[in-house]
């Protein structure tokens, strides 16, 4: 094939979108160092990749893998965790002037209650 058209490409891949996406893979991929399955003739990597996808040397299933996995993004979560024990147990225990401790009223104490025996 002498000139490649994208009319020889749609009919492989209907979508001119889905065609511009893999082609730009393909032609990625050949300029990382894959290996052609067909000659180079002095073209350059979108005219080769092109010319894969309208022989159907290349598996399309595969291209498609590496497509969707190259754009994937790897979002590093922020956390609150924190950093050390001491943050962590000051997370923990509640701060005595936040009113969640309420202090003990005043004229009780704990000896005037019964405390069950252990057996």
């Amino acid at each position: 094939m002498a000139r490649i058209t994208v009319e020889d490409c749609i009919e492989r891949v209907p979508s001119r979108f889905e065609l511009v996406m893999l082609a730009a893979q393909r032609a990625r991929d050949i300029a990382a160092g894959s290996v052609l399955s067909v000659d180079r003739d002095n073209d350059k990597n979108p005219v080769v990749a092109l010319r894969e996808i309208a022989d159907e040397t290349i598996d399309f299933d595969h291209l498609r893998y590496e497509l969707v996995h190259g754009l994937r993004r790897h979002v590093e979560l922020e956390t609150d965790e924190p950093s050390d024990l001491a943050q962590e147990l000051e997370a923990l225990i509640p701060p005595q002037d936040a009113g969640i401790v309420a202090p003990m009223p005043s004229g009780v104490s704990y000896s005037e209650h019964e405390v069950a025996d252990e057996d």
